[in-house]
């Protein structure tokens, strides 16, 4: 069966897939949909996925739309290295931890996040409304992080020795707060963020000892490398 991903580079939901695609060692193909021209709002892909929106799975007639549930029928159809732990606890606890991050950690980065890499706007002015937005989305974040880095320490992952799930939904959050550290650091050391890996020790490593997993490349937003 050839697996098919319907996706925009760089969005955090299709990168969920592209993780756990990657975790289980799967091949599959990556059809990049341009957020510029609003593809994935044409009428050839809302034959596919009448929402329009990205991430789609095509799968031998199997058409899904949704990141969690695909990273779920993904560990059903191909069982081996499991996403959702290996016991009852290790499921629930992966579960548990997936759908906290898809909702607040997601909207929290969403927040903050859209206009400093998405709009790309400069540094606002330090009373400015603008600012105060900004700052009350960073504590947002901060606490979401706070949060993660209590989790860490006794395993190498958020639950067990095996990455999971958690990995696949909270990697691409981290990895923006990064992404954006590299690329607007004025804004960013405004903002709280100024020492990241000290501020998140745990977290920190945890988030590079995931972007070096094997072939963790592959599931990288490739605009990152245009110039």
């Amino acid at each position: 069966m050839t697996i098919k991903l319907y996706t925009i580079s760089g969005a955090p939901r299709g990168w969920r897939v592209l993780i756990g695609l990657t975790l289980k060692g799967l091949e599959y193909k990556v059809q990049y949909l341009q957020a510029s021209t609003k593809e994935h709002k044409q009428p050839e892909f809302l034959k596919i996925n009448p929402r329009g929106t990205v991430p789609v799975i095509e799968c031998d007639g199997v058409i899904m739309n949704d990141s969690i549930a695909i990273l779920a029928w993904l560990d059903r159809e191909y069982p081996d290295k499991p996403l959702f732990g290996q016991t009852n606890d290790e499921a629930g606890e992966i579960w548990q931890l997936t759908m906290e991050c898809s909702d607040y950690l997601r909207d929290a980065i969403d927040t903050l996040f859209r206009p400093i890499l998405v709009e790309n706007i400069t540094l606002p002015k330090a009373d400015s409304e603008d600012m105060k937005s900004l700052l009350a989305a960073s504590k947002k974040v901060q606490v979401e992080c706070t949060y993660l880095e209590s989790l860490l320490g006794a395993t190498p992952f958020f639950v067990g020795h095996a990455p999971s799930a958690a990995e696949a939904v909270i990697f691409p959050e981290i990895r923006l707060i990064k992404r954006a550290i590299d690329r607007k650091p004025e804004i960013m050391q405004e903002l709280g963020f100024g020492n990241f890996n000290k501020s998140y020790p745990k977290l920190s490593a945890w988030r590079d000892r995931i972007e070096a997993l094997p072939n963790m490349e592959k599931a990288m937003p490739h605009h990152w490398n245009e110039k």
